[in-house]
């Protein structure tokens, strides 16, 4: 098991991310796990539902290697182009 020399500190909203998952973007599932920011891997435009909301928010023309921070508890095929996205928790 790794040593973690930050276990005792609080998580804030500006700290480095303690997960990361593959997103495959549904039109029918939410995420298992709401996000702090999406890293998308590979440019195109991106369909994300926020934590607080029921639409999905087309971001476009995101460039490869971009990280979004948002909340998000979706991401929709219908209006994703991008591919490769991670979320990040």
């Amino acid at each position: 098991m790794a040593y973690d020399p930050y276990a005792n500190f609080s998580q804030s909203l500006t700290a480095p991310a303690q997960q990361c998952f593959e997103i495959t973007p549904s039109d029918d599932n939410e995420l298992l796990v709401a996000t702090r920011a999406v890293y998308i891997g590979q440019e195109g435009d991106v369909a994300v539902v926020p934590i607080n909301s029921e639409s999905a928010v087309i971001f476009r023309n995101v460039p490869t290697g971009s990280i979004i921070d948002v909340r998000a508890k979706a991401i929709r095929l219908t209006g994703t182009t991008a591919q490769n996205i991670v979320g990040l928790a």
